[in-house]
């Protein structure tokens, strides 16, 4: 029998190695919802609510290369489309599958239930689009190319798709069939030249670095890149988006690179350079100190996803991937400054019955972390507070940096979870934040899967106090909850749960998270205005662009 147009697409997502399906089921959608759960090889994870279906499925595709989610039509994908929007903002492929009404209804434009009243069935599709780079809505005469299109797109952009199913065609026979797009490479003539000038440059600096950036590890690339500086001897920093990249107890590695913030040694030795190696980086906010970096364009080469630029001229049709593949053996060890300090860990400060402050906090939390750690930060101080914490070996640092919004975190390191549940999660989120998406600890319970979350109690939204003119007004405030009885509320039996106020609580608290193989849920109490000094450097940043 011939494949049907969801059974068509979802075997293709199982051959691109999408495993998993988050989402929330609904009339629409239910051949779509029935369809993934009969589909071989691939698991539908329901969730509790469609926007922490695309907040797992992000978090998913930062450890898997991309995810799937599937919602109902209207207010099912209008709830996701949130997190749809970040994974576009931070180039996560992210399969938005959409179950439709059936076309009879649609074409008699009848006023359905999930709709705006109006007959226009079109109308979601039209306002996903700016947050996806394909979409499609599929047919048994257009899915195969349909389907290999948006794939093609999804792989070749590194952002969302949109795929939708009328509910009457997505049970159908495919009719047609298609081949797999070949993804676009590079324009030889072009590539070998940007090679060559990038050759020349990195041999006749005096001094030089590289700072690799997270669009390399979107592509699947830190191996390529990790060649590159091996084989040229270049050091390394990294902005905060680019945080892990590569591994940080490497001798290459001198520290986090963030403008006038922090680490002046790092700032002056990068500006100092007569050449940096820009590769896969994003000059936002965050990542360049509130805009306080200050790299030369006539001493900088930045290698983007699909061009490159060198001075002040830009080359297009070149693949980074193919950059760093040519790259390999033609550059020639560069010359790492004698005397500079690379990056080392703070001292932890406090014992015992001593209140937990950030000097206290970060340095424990840096220490806790393993090999092959997942840590999943939540926007906002805790975030910046583990910034500039050293990852040991293998461990990887995830953060929504660009799009930042609260309460992805928990979610997020749910889909990480998910996806490599060999690797130890650990979620680190703020009170606040968590309280927008905290049910979703229930499905780490029900899943069996066991993170060491880690919530940060400090009396309400602190990066808005450092950010706002005045920090105690009562939008900053939330609800105190008794976060440490959300576990068993939630359904997460035998976990070790704890709320601790001082160092030495702290201590005993990760001792035990430490040693044991069970999952732990620890709540952190600190004073209201604890911060990090990243924190408190980019609070006045930001109120001084605000001025502006």
């Amino acid at each position: 029998m011939k494949q049907t147009v969801i059974q068509y697409v979802l075997g293709r997502l199982h051959d691109i190695g999408i495993k998993d399906v988050f989402g929330v089921p609904g009339d629409f959608a239910f051949p779509v919802n029935d369809a993934v759960v009969a589909q071989p090889g691939i698991r539908w994870v329901g969730c509790c609510n469609e926007l922490n279906a695309g907040y797992a499925a992000d978090g998913y595709a930062r450890l898997n290369g991309m995810g799937a989610v599937c919602t109902t039509y209207g207010v099912g994908e209008l709830s996701a489309l949130a997190a749809i929007a970040g994974s576009y903002a931070e180039h996560l492929p992210i399969f938005h599958l959409v179950g439709m009404p059936n076309m009879s209804v649609q074409s008699s434009r009848a006023l359905m239930h999930h709709t705006l009243g109006n007959g226009e069935y079109d109308l979601f599709a039209r306002m996903a689009e700016p947050v996806v780079c394909a979409r499609a809505i599929l047919t048994p005469q257009n899915a195969a190319a349909e389907t290999e299109r948006v794939i093609a797109a999804a792989r070749y952009h590194r952002r969302p798709v949109y795929l939708a199913f009328p509910a009457d065609l997505a049970d159908q026979p495919v009719l047609t069939t298609a081949v797999a797009l070949e993804t676009p490479r590079s324009d030889p003539a072009t590539l070998a030249f940007v090679v060559d000038a990038i050759a020349a440059k990195v041999e006749s600096a005096t001094q030089a670095c590289v700072l690799p950036g997270i669009l390399v590890a979107r592509l699947g690339g830190r191996a390529a890149l990790q060649a590159v500086v091996d084989a040229s001897g270049l050091p390394f920093a990294t902005m905060f988006m680019d945080k892990s990249v590569l591994d940080e107890q490497q001798s290459a590695y001198v520290g986090m690179y963030d403008g006038k913030l922090m680490n002046e040694d790092v700032r002056t030795y990068v500006e100092s350079c007569d050449l940096v190696l820009a590769i896969g980086t994003l000059m936002t906010d965050f990542n360049t100190g509130a805009f306080t970096s200050r790299l030369d364009p006539g001493r900088t080469i930045v290698v983007s996803h699909h061009h490159t630029r060198i001075a002040d001229k830009t080359y297009g049709s070149v693949e980074i991937e193919d950059v760093l593949a040519a790259i390999v053996d033609r550059i020639r060890a560069g010359k790492k400054r004698e005397g500079l300090t690379t990056a080392v860990s703070a001292p932890s400060s406090g014992s015992g019955s001593d209140p937990i402050t950030a000097a206290a906090l970060y340095p424990r939390l840096e220490a806790f972390l393993r090999e092959d750690d997942i840590i999943v930060a939540e926007t906002g101080t805790i975030s910046m507070g583990l910034g500039f914490a050293r990852m040991p070996a293998g461990a990887t640092f995830h953060n929504q940096t660009l799009w930042g919004a609260i309460g992805w975190a928990t979610p997020a390191a749910f889909g990480a979870a998910l996806a490599a549940p060999e690797r130890r999660t650990i979620l680190m989120t703020g009170e606040g934040s968590h309280q927008l998406t905290a049910q979703e600890i229930s499905q780490f319970g029900r899943l069996g899967l066991r993170p060491i979350v880690i919530v940060l109690n400090n009396n309400g939204y602190l990066i808005e106090r450092l950010l706002c003119k005045n920090p105690d007004i009562a939008y900053n405030d939330v609800a105190q909850w008794r976060y440490t009885a959300l576990p068993e509320a939630l359904g997460c039996d035998g976990w070790f749960t704890a709320r601790v106020t001082s160092c030495g609580e702290l201590d005993e608290a990760l001792r035990t998270a430490s040693g044991s193989t069970d999952a732990a849920y620890i709540e952190v109490v600190t004073g209201t205005y604890e911060s990090s000094p990243l924190a408190a450097q980019l609070g006045k940043r930001m109120k001084e662009i605000y001025a502006t």
